[in-house]
């Protein structure tokens, strides 16, 4: 028995991923990179007029998560002071010390210029661009200017979580449509709500890293206000994509439902604006996106086989 447990013990430490090879990988934020291809993915398939090539969906992945993972990368190396005094934050891995600030920019360098020359050799040029736009906003234009010094810091930079959409509708059809810019847009009204709730929760830890999240800065009547608003909009510009992108009934019915759970989890934090009930609202807007896409996907598939 203790030559079993020898042997699995010993099994468990090859099979480990070695510390550093972890924090690299921590450093790219997988879970939120996995929210983006949620976007990329079931654009591709509206854009198409059949199904994209696995090829075509492989490459534009590939291209998009080394886009997302150097930006991300990048703005834990900038950020990793505020980090170290934030607890959600804390035990990332430039501030645990597993990876080292050289390293992390090294990555994020590499992935980028990785990103770009596999999207435009293999994709097409806009792709190309538009992935190298949002990680530059991202990096220069949220996590440099905007996130340490205004309140409406998530609202502006969000758009470079929306670009995705753009980058897997111009990989299937060289351009971009009104459809592309509504699912652009969707994505840029969801992100407030979306993070204020997550904020709202670590309100404190953004008062004490000093940085101006709405919830840290001002009173929750105002935050719950501007979450009802972006959640009115976000609604709206779905059900707007219904018909310019020509998805039928089906995907109506299915907006409506996820619309009216958005409500569902946003008007009760005008009773009761805790982290409990903001977390909910946190954990619907991730179904919420996740499922709209992917039904937009599936609706797609079906009205061309």
């Amino acid at each position: 028995m203790q030559q079993l447990s020898s042997a699995g013990a010993r099994s468990r430490s090859f099979l480990s991923v070695p510390p550093r090879v972890a924090g690299l990988v921590a450093l790219t934020k997988p879970r939120i990179i996995e929210l983006l291809l949620i976007t990329t993915v079931p654009a591709m398939f509206v854009a198409s007029a059949t199904v994209p090539s696995f090829r075509l969906v492989a490459l534009t992945v590939v291209g998009g998560t080394f886009a997302a993972g150097g930006a991300n990368a990048f703005n834990m190396f900038y950020d990793r002071d505020i980090d170290a005094v934030m607890d959600r934050t804390k035990k990332r891995p430039l501030v645990s010390g597993v990876v080292t600030p050289v390293e992390a920019l090294a990555l994020s360098l590499a992935l980028e210029v990785g990103a770009f020359l596999l999207l435009w050799l293999t994709v097409n040029l806009l792709s190309a661009l538009l992935a190298l736009a949002a990680a530059l906003f991202y990096v220069g234009v949220y996590t440099m200017w905007l996130k340490r010094r205004f309140s409406s810091n998530i609202v502006i930079g969000g758009a470079a979580g929306a670009v995705p959409v753009l980058v897997g509708w111009s990989a299937v059809t060289g351009h971009l449509s009104w459809a592309a810019w509504i699912m652009f847009a969707i994505v840029f009204a969801w992100t407030p709500p979306h993070f204020w709730a997550l904020a709202i929760r670590h309100r404190d830890d953004y008062s004490r890293a000093s940085v101006p999240m709405l919830p840290s800065v001002t009173d929750m009547d105002r935050v719950v206000r501007q979450i009802l608003v972006y959640t009115g909009v976000v609604s709206a510009l779905a059900l707007a994509l219904v018909f310019v992108a020509h998805l039928g009934w089906v995907f109506f019915g299915i907006t409506v439902v996820l619309d009216a759970g958005f409500f569902f989890y946003a008007v009760p934090l005008r009773a009761d604006p805790s982290p409990r009930r903001a977390m909910r609202l946190f954990g619907y807007s991730i179904t919420y996106l996740t499922v709209l896409f992917l039904a937009m996907g599936a609706v797609a598939i079906v009205h061309h086989p």
